[in-house]
């Protein structure tokens, strides 16, 4: 890859990865409209590690006390509210990482086309349409039990198809079960941890096996881009998303999705 696609696909994977409007779907067009070439594993890998530092940095107080739960559990204390959040963190993240284990081969080669990802977009948009505006708003982040974790981690896993959004898919459950905007987009955030680093891991470790030869200058930079961009995504979606809401985002999903239609297939 060329220095300027290098900048452009980490600028778009930064913006989108934590956008309720699709990685994928725009990580499909972009390189369509420039007649590039698939960027490639490494690339991927590179890129998820920046958007994962940009969650870390952004929400380092709720991982240390993530953290700090997670240890508490480990030594056999989970009636405290940390280690049971840390708990249900861990219980959401199964669904995503059993589905990416099995399914991965699967959806990559049968689900990786345009048209489902025009159905993905257009459906799931307007879905998050419908749970924003007549989902209650009354539950905050502390009232997340088990239940409520596993129905979203169940909807993280379906993001593993292209199109689908995997903030935009587990913000909309979490509306549907009743939490407040910013609450139901912190814990999607943060249950989106876990299964970044464990896909950028299997990925890296994919990689290294597989004997390519990896520039690991450009990819770098690639990162630190991505990460840059992810994180001011992230500051501008907790900060405006109590005002503006969802529907928004569900327009451009929808207009995206008549855009790909139109264009590709």
């Amino acid at each position: 890859m060329t220095l300027l696609q290098t900048v452009i696909l980490a600028i778009v994977q930064g913006l989108t990865e934590f956008l309720p409007i699709s990685s994928s779907g725009h990580l499909v067009l972009v390189p369509y409209l420039f007649d590039w070439a698939d960027q490639g594993l490494a690339f991927d890998v590179a890129v998820h590690f920046g958007s994962l530092v940009a969650v870390c940095i952004f929400f380092r107080k709720d991982l240390a006390s993530l953290l700090a739960g997670g240890v508490q559990a480990l030594g056999g204390n989970v009636k405290t509210p940390e280690s049971r959040f840390a708990l249900a963190i861990a219980l959401g993240t199964v669904p995503a990482a059993l589905a990416g284990l099995f399914l991965s081969s699967f959806i990559a080669d049968r689900l990786r086309d345009p048209t489902v990802i025009v159905y993905t977009l257009s459906g799931y948009g307007i879905l998050m349409a419908i749970a924003d505006r007549y989902g209650r708003r009354e539950r905050k982040m502390a009232s997340v039990g088990f239940t409520d974790a596993l129905i979203i981690g169940l909807a993280q896993a379906l993001a593993l198809v292209p199109g689908t959004s995997r903030s935009g898919v587990t913000i909309t459950a979490a509306r549907i079960l009743g939490f407040e905007r910013l609450d139901a987009a912190r814990f999607s955030f943060l249950l989106s941890a876990p299964v970044i680093l464990l896909a950028a891991a299997y990925k890296f470790v994919e990689l290294l096996t597989n004997g390519a030869t990896v520039a690991w200058a450009q990819l770098g930079f690639g990162a630190l881009v991505a990460c840059i961009v992810a994180y001011l995504s992230i500051e501008f979606f907790m900060r405006f998303v109590s005002r503006i809401g969802l529907v928004p985002f569900a327009i451009y999903r929808v207009v995206l999705a008549a855009v790909i239609l139109y264009v590709l297939v």
